[in-house]
């Protein structure tokens, strides 16, 4: 599921995480998320999320094996 919003950031630096979304994350009496400043991009994650994300991630191998197999050279130097 994928979707966007824009929110109010207090004063104080405070904003609402949605109803729906703290629901499908079980937040429903609040808790911890996860907070990724990427520089230009804030990620917000689940409580969980940081490890699911962390286990998913290709390892620097996996990365080197994938860039080996493409057929385009444009990309093959990243």
């Amino acid at each position: 599921m994928t979707t966007a919003a824009d929110f109010l950031v207090s004063s104080s630096g405070q904003m609402s995480v949605p109803a729906a979304v703290r629901h499908r994350w079980g937040l429903i009496e609040g808790g911890r998320v996860t907070v990724i400043d990427l520089g230009d991009v804030v990620v917000l994650l689940p409580p969980g999320g940081r490890q699911r994300l962390l286990a998913d991630a290709l390892t620097a191998e996996q990365h080197r094996e994938f860039v080996a197999d493409l057929d385009d050279s444009d990309l093959d130097t990243t």
